[in-house]
């Protein structure tokens, strides 16, 4: 199926998801004999208005794995020309002039549909401002599930930590909406819990999910402990984070074949004790991301 952008996890259909995890695993082939020179012709603009090291450099290495060549500038709201006052826009006009695809991180929610509506090359959302989305991301942590389950259908799952403003938790919670008889938990302090938006759509899909404040209360009824950062100031008493920390306590209490998943990068609420778990699946989660976003690339690109 020909992709033109990837903007929000919605777009994308379950066969389309299975089609990208066949790629993917085509692409982890290609990586293990050293990559491929097959879009050695393409360039890859990387506009990041946020820092982030994984996501960035993982495109990039993707790209490289590809063949394909890289231009890129991060922190561009400190070096663009929107400095001065440039519209996204027209940045994005510009920069379409230059590439074959663009990878946005947009510092404004509903950044990269803005670049969407009036790029000429295909552009792929990278993080999309607070509360909004990270659809690739997403997408590498279905693929790291299926790639250990072999199915996401009756998959169970606690999402943990501040899911209000978590582009990774949210990109996800639409993703798994599309499989049969998921599950889902929201644990988290309340003033961080899920938005009404996402629990409004999946209550549309008729998807089950429990919003709940204790971690113990469900870590041993579920497939995959997926934790994400609380960011420092945003919990009113720090003393309430013990709550939502996963260590080598909480481990023992989780199912012999379940998973523990996080984005990265970690602060306090992923201990390294559990780094040596069998369940750890959060550095392989990682490199993942480099065979899905290689998918990705030559799904836009072909």
């Amino acid at each position: 199926m020909k992709l033109s952008h990837v903007i929000e996890s919605q777009q994308f259909t379950v066969p389309l998801i299975m089609e990208l995890c066949d790629r993917a695993k085509d692409m982890e082939r290609i990586v293990a004999r050293g990559g491929t020179l097959d879009y050695q012709n393409k360039i890859m603009a990387a506009l990041f208005y946020q820092p982030s090291n994984r996501t960035r450099l993982s495109f990039e290495s993707a790209m490289h794995r590809l063949g394909g060549r890289v231009v890129s500038t991060d922190q561009a709201n400190m070096f663009s020309s929107e400095v001065g006052g440039e519209r996204l826009e027209d940045t994005i006009r510009t920069i379409s002039e230059y590439a074959d695809v663009i990878v946005l991180r947009s510092s404004q929610k509903g950044g990269a549909a803005r670049a969407a509506e009036v790029s000429r090359i295909p552009v792929i959302n990278a993080g999309d401002g607070s509360g909004g989305q990270h659809p690739t991301q997403g997408l590498l942590d279905l693929y790291t599930i299926i790639r250990e389950r072999g199915t996401l259908d009756g998959l169970t799952i606690a999402m943990i930590g501040e899911l209000s403003e978590g582009r990774t938790a949210r990109s996800l919670a639409y993703l798994l909406s599309k499989f049969d008889r998921v599950k889902m938990y929201f644990v988290s302090p309340p003033e961080l819990q899920m938005k009404p938006d996402i629990l409004e759509y999946l209550d549309r899909k008729n998807v089950w999910y429990s919003v709940e404040s204790q971690l113990e209360d469900v870590v041993s009824k579920v497939d995959v402990v997926y934790l994400t950062q609380i960011r420092p100031g945003r919990l009113a008493g720090q003393e309430h984070l013990q709550n939502y920390v996963v260590d080598s306590s909480i481990v023992k209490n989780m199912r012999s074949d379940a998973m523990v998943l996080h984005p990265l990068p970690r602060t306090l609420e992923l201990d390294k004790t559990v780094d040596e778990d069998p369940r750890a699946f959060y550095f392989q989660q990682a490199r993942n991301g480099i065979f899905v976003r290689m998918a990705l690339l030559t799904m836009l690109l072909d």
